[in-house]
C-alpha cells in the first residue's frame, strides 16, 4: 500500500503536471471505483486543477469551484502518467483523468478491487474523509507523545491506525520500530519517556529518508515501480534474511491478512514473538481486514 513517502512523491509529481490545467474528461474503466453519488462525476469535467494535497494515504485533487477528487489507492492501486486519451486496458485500468497534455491513469492489480474515488463539494466535505490522525512530520515530540499514549495499544497498531497517526502503514511501521529498537507488541501505555523520544526520532528520520530516496529515484519523472517491498529496507518483507544491524535472521508475526517483520536481537531482547501466544492480544488490538485498518 502506498504510504506517506510514496504519496508525498505522487502529490509532488501531480502538482507539477496538473495545477493550472483543465480536466477534460474522466473515463471509468470499472464503475465500482466511484464510491460517491453527489456531486455527480460529470460535474468535475471542464474544471481547472487548483491544488493537489495529501490526506493521510489519500490523494486529493482540488478543482475550481471547490470540488475535490479524492483517491485512495489501497493495496494495489497505482498512478501512471500516459499519453493523452490513452486507451484503457480492460483488466487493470480503473480510470483515466484526461488533460490536453496527458492522461492520469489509475490501475489496480489483482482481483480484489479496493481502490476508491470520492467526489467532495467543499473543504468541509473533504475533511469528512480525514480519519484524524496526527501529521507526524509536522508534529513536535510532546504532541506526538500525547497522541501515542492517549490509548493503550500495541505499537504496531498505534503506528498504523489512521485515527492516531497519519500516513504510516505496514511497511514503514516495521522500519520505524526497527530503527527505534522497540518491539511491535509493546503497549503504548507502558512506554518510558526515553522510548517515546526514540520512537519519535525514528518516525522523523525513517519517513524523511524514504521521501528523499523516492524523490531521487523518480528523478523528476512520474513515480514508477511504487512498492512496499524494497531491497534497502531493514526488516519489512525480509523474513529470514539477515538484519543489517546485527545479522540475526528477520522474524515475522502473521495474523489474518497482516504480517509484521522484526529483528528479535535488536527489538525484543532475543525473544521470538510466537503467533499463537499472541492471538488473544492481536484479536483485541489488530484489525482483521485491510478495510478495517483503513476505516
Amino acid at each position: 500500500m502506498p504510504e506517506l513517502p510514496d504519496v508525498v512523491v505522487y502529490v509532488e509529481a501531480l502538482e507539477s503536471r496538473l495545477v493550472g490545467r483543465r480536466l477534460e474528461s474522466i473515463r471509468l474503466g470499472h464503475p465500482f471505483l466511484l464510491r460517491s453519488v453527489e456531486p455527480p462525476i460529470e460535474s468535475a469535467e471542464g474544471r481547472t486543477v487548483e491544488a493537489v494535497e495529501r490526506i493521510g494515504k489519500r490523494i486529493a485533487i482540488g478543482l475550481s469551484g471547490e470540488l475535490w477528487l479524492l483517491l485512495h489507492l489501497m493495496i494495489a492501486g497505482r498512478l501512471h502518467w500516459r499519453a493523452p486519451a490513452v486507451k484503457l486496458r480492460r483488466r487493470l485500468d480503473l480510470a483515466a483523468f484526461d488533460f490536453e497534455h496527458g492522461s492520469l491513469v489509475l490501475t489496480e492489480a489483482g482481483t480484489q478491487k479496493r481502490a476508491s474515488l470520492h467526489l467532495a463539494a467543499g473543504r468541509e466535505a473533504l475533511s469528512a474523509h480525514d480519519p484524524g490522525g496526527l501529521e507526524v512530520l509536522g508534529a513536535g515530540l510532546d504532541e506526538f507523545g500525547r497522541r501515542l499514549t492517549a490509548g493503550n495499544y500495541t505499537l504496531k497498531r498505534a503506528l498504523t491506525d489512521a485515527r492516531i497517526l497519519s500516513g504510516i502503514g505496514n511497511a514503514y511501521s516495521d522500519e520505524i520500530l526497527h530503527a527505534a529498537r522497540l518491539s511491535p507488541v509493546t503497549l503504548t501505555g507502558r512506554l518510558k519517556p526515553e522510548e517515546i523520544k526514540r520512537l519519535y526520532d525514528s518516525v522523523q528520520s525513517v519517513l524523511q529518508l524514504w521521501v528523499a530516496r523516492l524523490r531521487e529515484e523518480a528523478g523528476g519523472e512520474f513515480p514508477a515501480g511504487v512498492t512496499a517491498f524494497r531491497k534497502e529496507m531493514a526488516v519489512h518483507g525480509r523474513y529470514g534474511q539477515p538484519c543489517p544491524v546485527c545479522g540475526s535472521p528477520v522474524q515475522r508475526i502473521r495474523y489474518a491478512a497482516n504480517e509484521t517483520n522484526y529483528c528479535a536481537t535488536c527489538q525484543t531482547a532475543g525473544k521470538l514473538l510466537a503467533d499463537r501466544s499472541l492471538s488473544r492480544l492481536l484479536t483485541k488490538d489488530w484489525p482483521r481486514t485491510l478495510e478495517e485498518l483503513e476505516q
